[in-house]
Formats: C-alpha cells, structure tokens, sequence
C-alpha cells in the first residue's frame, strides 16, 4: 500500500480520526479551556482547510491515518484507533520526511505536548531531538489559544538511528497495512488488529 493525497471523501473520517486521536493524546495534557474549543466541529473545519495538503494511506472514505505539512513544520501526524500501533505512523512519518526534502527544507520541525511522553518518545525513536519549550499559537473556532509545547527538530538528509529500524519495518508495515484496508472494506468481517510493536503516538498540537 502506498501513500496517498487525502480526497474529498476522506475529510469527514479524517476529521473524526484527528478529533479522537487529539483527545486520546492530549486531554491529560493541555488546559480545559483548550478541550472546550475542540470540538468535533472544529476539526470538520479544520481539515476541509487542510485537506490539499494532508497526505494519508488506506482505501478512500476510510483512511488509516494522516499527515499535514505547514511549511517547514509537520504540523500533524494521527493514526486511526484501530490501526495503531502496527507500524502505520512509522510509514506516516517516513512519508512527511521525504516530502519535506523535496521542499527543500532540511531542518523541520514539530510540536509535542508537555507531558506526552509517549508522543515524545516515538519523536525521539524517529530521530528528533528536543531543542526546547516554545509557546505557539494553536488554532481553536475564531482565533488562536497560546499553547506551551516541546518543539523538536530533525536534520534530514544525514544518517539517524531510525533510519534502519524504519527500513527493516517498512516491509511489514506495508503488509499490515495492505490487511487493514481490506478489512476497512469487509467491516462485517473486521479483525482486531495484533499489536507487533511499541503504539507509535500522535504527535503534535
């Protein structure tokens, strides 16, 4: 199974991925103020704007996850509840990376939530490194909430410890996820998914 541009008929289960994934990642996390704002709404909105830009992978109208790019940022990486854990946000994350290098840019970045070592750790076992605490501005319905965060950043194009790892994964991944798309097309005959590997997260705002 290969990458894919999302497609209209994806935005209201990506929207939904996004909104539960968010809330699994980040409601121990972040302030009240910012879960009332995020609402299942605000991600429909959300993601009907972000749609050009959101790459995914799984059969169109039920996408196993998705990544966005804003400029030199990987702005989101969100993985369906159901297919996690299994070697998709490695794909995921592989495929921002590349497109980043054909951008041009060679030093990214990305947000994690205070607290979410899980999100933290998958960023670091993919070959980020923390550089520091940043407040940034993240998007609720009507303005902006000023939101405090780790920002990570990777230099692309040299050699990481991830890189082999990734590699010998690749494989099964793709085969995991070659399974899930067809059970995502027979839902009456839908596994529960074998967990093979450490859940990679969700990680930024």
């Amino acid at each position: 199974m290969s990458m894919r541009p999302a497609h209209a008929a994806d935005l209201a289960p990506l929207a939904r991925l996004w909104w539960q994934g968010w809330r699994d990642a980040h409601l121990p996390f972040v302030p009240k103020a910012l879960v009332a704002r995020r609402t299942l709404d605000s991600f429909i909105d959300r993601m009907a704007v972000a749609l050009p830009r959101v790459r995914t992978l799984g059969p169109v109208g039920a996408p196993l996850g998705f990544h966005l790019i804003k400029g030199d940022e990987l702005n989101q990486v969100y993985v369906d509840e159901e297919s996690r854990g299994a070697g998709v946000a490695t794909l995921l994350m592989i495929d921002a990376e590349d497109r980043l290098l054909e951008a041009g840019i060679t030093t990214p970045w990305l947000a994690c939530a205070i607290g979410n070592a899980r999100a933290a750790r998958f960023c670091e076992r993919s070959g980020w490194t923390r550089v520091r605490p940043q407040t940034v501005p993240t998007e609720i319905p009507g303005g902006w909430y000023p939101l405090k965060i780790w920002r990570y950043e990777k230099a692309l194009g040299q050699p990481s410890a991830w890189t082999a790892p990734a590699a010998s994964e690749l494989s099964e991944s793709r085969s995991f996820a070659q399974g899930a798309t067809e059970a995502k097309e027979r839902p009456e005959e839908r596994p529960r998914v074998t967990r093979w590997t450490p859940v990679p997260p969700n990680p930024p705002n």
